[in-house]
């Protein structure tokens, strides 16, 4: 029975993978095309650099994670998609904060409560990047094999 239950795990974090690489892929194009003003109110006003720009790199940047995301199934490569997904949550997390603090409108994000829920969801985001692809687990095990 316990194995049935691994396979049964690896299966669901194979499935939130290529949902999560699934989701970047859109999100990466709406930021290209469609969502592209959307995407400009979350760029905090005292960042050093144009909003489309930022939009523009970002938009990029999520398209090559999703595509790894959708590819990269085996360890340790897989991991470390994970956990490069996991770092770029964070580093764009700054704008959803300034989204909030500056009241800036955007993805129909139009109320300070709202805004508010929204930031709730960037952690699940990073840590559906890292348990569906085990960087936590691959990434300890490297580092116990590597330690000195």
């Amino acid at each position: 029975m316990k194995n049935g239950d691994a396979r049964a795990g690896r299966r669901v974090r194979a499935v939130g993978q290529g949902l999560l690489g699934a989701a970047l892929l859109v999100a990466g194009t709406g930021h290209l095309t469609f969502q592209r003003d959307e995407f400009q109110a979350q760029v905090p006003s005292w960042f050093p650099a144009d909003p489309d720009v930022v939009v523009l790199v970002s938009g990029v940047v999520e398209l090559a994670l999703g595509v790894a995301l959708v590819t990269q199934w085996r360890q340790p490569r897989r991991a470390l998609v994970g956990g490069v997904t996991a770092a770029f949550f964070v580093a764009v997390f700054p704008g959803n904060i300034a989204q909030f603090v500056e009241g800036n409108d955007g993805f129909g994000l139009d109320t300070d409560a709202e805004r508010a829920v929204r930031l709730v969801f960037q952690p699940l985001l990073v840590a559906w990047a890292l348990v569906a692809t085990e960087a936590i687990r691959v990434g300890r095990r490297w580092w116990d094999r590597h330690r000195h």
